[in-house]
């Protein structure tokens, strides 16, 4: 039996309202929101404009399924309201939403694209908790963010990923500074490089070619890549109660990568 075939511990079963999981459609993202309704959760994802429906029914009742582009304040307001309203409140939001970043070197990448990653990021980030806010401080909840694990050892040619995250994980840890008082975690799970997710994409867009692999490799102690069900495992503990005296604090699952 395999790590990943051990049996989930059942965390949220008895937590009221909903998980929310931006991003769902991702391939980190729907490993976490499988692993959450393994957890017991009821699961609001979140897509921007690919549904997946395998994913939906896959896990039928456990999950719903909402279009949000989360850089839509007014989008991103109702959708917690409806929240509110419709599932009695969210216990839990997992922010794993952001686009394809192409692997370039920040000497290429202009101002205006610069802007739009911020915007995309650092941005979207914020305005989902800004309105996850009031539902997490009623259930002293929780916020996870999915950053990467190269704001702690930073590669070639990831500038335009790693610096907008790094401001996502500089607006995490204020905020559990801030919102502690009310009861509400924020922390943050930093993915290294995996098989699956984004990392399959540069892969095959030729982002990463077998040279670049071989090095990646090389500089993971573990000597292999991991996989979006490493980063769903440990955004999962994070979320639950087991890490109940855990706030802002950041958690690199990269094999290593970072040491």
């Amino acid at each position: 039996m395999t790590t990943h075939e051990l049996p989930s511990p059942v965390d949220f079963l008895d937590r009221r309202g909903v998980a929310v999981v931006t991003g769902g459609s991702g391939g980190i993202g729907a490993a976490i929101v499988r692993r959450l309704a393994a957890g017991g959760a009821r699961v609001v994802a979140t897509y921007r404009s690919h549904r997946p429906d395998g994913l939906f029914d896959d896990l039928g009742d456990a999950v719903i399924g909402r279009a949000l582009d989360v850089g839509d304040e007014t989008a991103v307001h109702e959708l917690f309201d409806e929240i509110a309203t419709a599932h009695g409140g969210a216990h839990t939001l997992v922010h794993a939403a952001g686009p394809h970043v192409p692997m370039v070197h920040l000497s290429r990448v202009s101002p205006t694209q610069f802007a739009r990653q911020v915007e995309a990021d650092l941005v979207g980030f914020f305005t989902v908790a800004h309105a996850a806010l009031p539902l997490l401080r009623a259930s002293a909840g929780s916020i996870v963010a999915v950053t990467t694990a190269a704001t702690r050892r930073h590669p070639a040619r990831d500038g335009l990923s790693a610096a907008p995250k790094g401001g996502v994980e500089a607006l995490a840890r204020g905020l559990a500074a801030e919102e502690g008082r009310y009861g509400v975690r924020v922390n943050m799970v930093g993915p290294g490089m995996l098989a699956d997710g984004m990392s399959a994409r540069l892969q095959a867009s030729g982002d990463l070619d077998d040279r670049a692999l071989a090095v990646a490799t090389a500089n993971i102690p573990l000597r292999r890549f991991g996989a979006s069900a490493d980063i769903a495992e440990a955004v999962a503990f994070l979320a639950s109660d087991r890490a109940a005296f855990i706030s802002g604090q950041k958690l690199d699952v990269d094999g290593g990568y970072g040491v």
